[in-house]
């Protein structure tokens, strides 16, 4: 299962230099040289060997490193998830893969109640440094059991860290950092990114886990996104650009922890700002958002926060019923228009 109709990402000046290459590219190459670089990290997974992944994110790594370090399991989401955690125990440093983060259901007893607690439960005598990739998102037809964003259920959890990378480069660094990390780390990965493209610097330089990102400044409203969203607010913000429309992106990048201090000296800065996200509006990640901004900008509003996010359904398989579920740019550039022309008077 891939999608091959993804859009390519705008390549940042200072990165116009380097290898151009798809998110998928960077995942594969960068387990790749973890592996090489620390003999302890090893893969393990539902057909992630000889199939090489549903994404072919782990394709090559059984035939350069053997089936003791890229292991096929069973589908069995509880049982070698909950392996792992013994592994990391133990010193080792899992990445596991789990094909949907909808199967991750099936090992939330192990990740929320096992591997983001036995830090603190054992008084920081164990540690779990591994690391659960897993991809999620609509707009691929795989309907209502296969297509959920589900990051806020494991960004509640205290002990957990989740990450959610937008671009390739980040997807990199980002991983590099979760796998070097001694806590358990989330990393969700959109299906509607693989195929995207975009420039990944050389070398092995690691992200910092809870740094957030301005990925385009602007001066008249803030959008606040991570993951697919975030492509998304690039394109309605460029667009705006061009009718004289200043619009500042932030890419939260981690979920888990929370960059407030970044979302907030944007909000200041704009006095306005929308959260675009692809998960349900009811208790999301939009909806901690807001609360931060309240918390930390109120007095430099404008206007009242606003969240886009997607329809409260299951989503649908039916095609033209998942567009009409998932937000898109047209309800971005909408809300963004409303609140300009509300608060007109304001600036």
């Amino acid at each position: 299962m891939t999608n091959d109709h993804a859009p390519e990402t705008v390549a940042p000046a200072a990165e116009q230099n380097a290898p151009i290459i798809t998110y998928r590219q960077a995942l594969n190459e960068t387990l790749r040289a973890e592996m090489i670089r620390d003999p302890d990290v090893f893969l393990m997974g539902e057909e992630i060997g000889v199939f090489e992944g549903s994404y072919k994110i782990t394709a090559g790594l059984l035939a350069e490193f053997g089936p003791k370090r890229v292991v096929d399991t069973p589908i069995a989401e509880e049982g070698f998830t909950g392996a792992a955690i013994g592994a990391a125990m133990l010193g080792m440093r899992p990445v596991v893969e789990i094909m949907t983060i909808n199967f991750s259901l099936k090992a939330v007893d192990q990740i929320v109640n096992h591997a983001a607690k036995i830090h603190s439960m054992f008084g920081g005598q164990a540690s779990v440094p591994m690391v659960i990739r897993t991809p999620g998102g609509g707009g691929q037809q795989l309907a209502a059991t296969h297509s959920q964003n589900l990051e806020v259920w494991y960004a509640h959890i205290p002990g957990l860290k989740v990450v959610a990378p937008s671009t390739p480069a980040d997807a990199k660094a980002l991983l590099l950092a979760a796998i070097r990390d001694d806590d358990p780390v989330i990393f969700l990965e959109n299906l509607g990114l693989y195929n995207t493209k975009g420039p990944v610097p050389a070398g092995d330089e690691a992200a910092e886990i809870g740094k957030a990102a301005v990925v385009k400044p602007g001066t008249d409203l803030t959008v606040v996104s991570y993951s697919h969203g975030t492509v998304i607010a690039l394109e309605v913000a460029h667009k705006l650009e061009e009718e004289g429309v200043s619009v500042e992106v932030v890419d939260l990048r981690s979920l888990r922890p929370l960059d407030r201090d970044t979302i907030c000296e944007s909000v200041r800065k704009t006095s306005r700002a929308v959260v675009f996200e692809e998960d349900w509006l009811s208790y999301g990640i939009g909806a901690e958002i807001a609360a931060t901004i309240g918390e930390g900008a109120f007095d430099y509003l404008d206007a009242a926060v606003r969240r886009v996010a997607a329809a409260e359904v299951p989503l649908p398989y039916s095609k033209p019923l998942e567009r009409a579920a998932l937000p898109d740019a047209a309800a971005l550039s909408k809300v963004i228009r409303e609140i300009l022309d509300a608060t007109r008077f304001a600036r």
